[in-house]
């Protein structure tokens, strides 16, 4: 994935060298073509390319709470059960 984007982001710095080198060019010119050729669509595409792995980050990040609030239940669930045990008349 990364290897598209640094190659289509050195084609689009590219194209703004020569449109800022050009006789007829201009440098705010090169800054439009970069940042319309390049950076906007590249942020674009690795937005949408990354999106699988930011579901399986947040999906690792609810396991790992869940596992962290099911060990939490049953470490406070046994101790509840015998300070009642010990309290209640028999």
């Amino acid at each position: 994935m990364y290897l598209v984007l640094i190659a289509w982001m050195y084609v689009a710095l590219m194209m703004a060298v020569a449109e800022a080198t050009s006789p007829v060019g201009s440098v705010l010119g090169a800054i439009v073509t970069f940042v319309l050729y390049g950076a906007l669509p590249m942020g674009v595409v690795g937005y949408i390319m990354g999106s699988p792995a930011r579901k399986r980050a947040i999906k690792a990040r609810e396991m790992a709470e869940r596992e962290r609030h099911e060990n939490l239940n049953t470490q406070v669930t046994p101790k509840t059960q015998s300070s009642e045990a010990a309290s209640t008349p028999d």
